[in-house]
């Protein structure tokens, strides 16, 4: 798959420790909501293997928005170190998209989005899309974090199941004792009852899981204690990020 060209256009903090990137949408991109690719600094970091040259990321943007948008925490690697030290306006080569975690067609059975920190980078893309294409499939996103400072994108996906007839906000704070923020809403681990009051009257929910692998692992157990057939289960696991 050839590479195309970009550059940087702005970042953001979306929580703490964690950056969005916005860069320029090369004439042609198209992806489907949930899909990835690979971002290709310009030169590999210093100190770092040629693997490390480049990283995969979930897509973050709807395919309908203007700039591509991705998220990271910003962990202390060569690769890091050298996508955060970028100045605006610096190039980029990106290779993708790929990927097959994508919302299954049949609008008629529901999609429950499953994830642990900045795992939910793909359904942030999958949520986007629903709001702006006012998608009549009935969506749920139990979305599991230490505390609200750790976790991305929590207003936006706040205001979209306000804004969004189809779509409910599972979202619970594991972690509130070292929280210097209020939280009022859940604070229990997900497990097969959790899973089982939020998709209570979803009709014949298709699951996704995404996140690192020790998640993705124990998700798909909790989920089969839950009564959940593996057949309607998918995942993605997301390593070194």
């Amino acid at each position: 798959m050839a590479s195309v060209s970009t550059r940087l256009l702005a970042r953001q903090e979306v929580a703490q420790g964690t950056l969005a990137f916005h860069l320029a949408k090369p004439a042609g991109f198209d992806f489907k909501p949930g899909q990835a690719f690979e971002i290709l600094l310009p030169a590999a970091p210093a100190g770092s293997s040629g693997q490390d040259a480049g990283h995969a990321f979930s897509i973050v943007s709807a395919p309908h928005e203007h700039d591509l948008v991705f998220a990271t925490r910003m962990r202390d690697s060569a690769y890091k170190r050298a996508l955060g030290a970028l100045e605006i306006g610096a190039p980029l080569e990106i290779d993708g998209p790929f990927g097959s975690l994508t919302l299954h067609r049949k609008a008629e059975r529901a999609g429950v989005l499953i994830a642990g920190g900045i795992g939910i980078t793909p359904f942030i893309s999958m949520i986007r899309h629903a709001v702006h294409s006012r998608s009549p499939q009935a969506l749920a996103l139990v979305y599991s974090n230490r505390r609200p400072e750790d976790t991305a994108f929590l207003a936006e996906l706040q205001a979209h199941a306000r804004a969004l007839p189809h779509f409910t906000l599972h979202a619970t704070m594991t972690d509130m004792a070292h929280s210097s923020h209020t939280w009022d809403g859940a604070t229990d681990m997900v497990d097969a009852a959790f899973v089982q009051r939020a998709t209570q009257g979803l009709p014949a929910p298709i699951y996704y899981v995404s996140g690192p692998p020790e998640l993705v692992q124990a998700m798909r157990q909790t989920l089969a204690q839950a009564g959940v057939d593996e057949d309607d289960v998918r995942s993605e696991e997301f390593f070194g990020y």
